[in-house]
């Protein structure tokens, strides 16, 4: 690093025990070593601090481009959905539409006709609640438990 050959560290030493003493020397190489760590030990946190940043860079980076896989990748199925909504919000044509229109129109006809409803497409308990309704109606009585007219 610096390129300090066994005798310039010998004419150092020299002039080190010269200058500070033989007494104070050991003490003044312990405070130089102390400085000595703590300059490592704060490059060291420096080099680790700009290592954090780079990999956070790289991470930003990463999370940019998934997001935009995942966008492209769901655009598809976004434009099909729209698609797919479109006549029902708008309420006129389409597919979706001219089946609601015709299955309200069976209904519509069903009732009109005296006919009990499809229960086909309805869950099990529908029916049977169903008929429980039209056996209240049929009684006249508003709770058939208390008897109430």
């Amino acid at each position: 690093m610096f390129d300090i050959g066994w005798s310039e560290l010998l004419v150092i030493a020299a002039v080190a025990i010269i200058f500070v003493g033989p007494k104070d020397l050991p003490r003044m190489m312990r405070t130089i070593g102390q400085y000595m760590a703590k300059v490592r030990a704060m490059a060291r946190e420096f080099q680790t601090s700009f290592e954090d940043l780079a990999r956070e860079t790289e991470l930003d980076e990463l999370r940019k481009e998934v997001t935009g896989l995942r966008d492209a990748a769901s655009a598809p199925l976004r434009k099909l959905q729209q698609e797919i909504d479109k006549p029902v919000k708008i309420g006129g044509g389409g597919a979706g539409a001219v089946a609601a229109a015709a299955a309200s129109e069976a209904r519509a006809a069903e009732i009109a006709a005296g006919e009990p409803p499809e229960t086909a497409e309805i869950s099990p308990e529908m029916p049977e609640t169903r008929r429980e309704d039209e056996a209240v109606e049929a009684f006249g009585v508003s709770d058939p438990e208390r008897g109430d007219k």
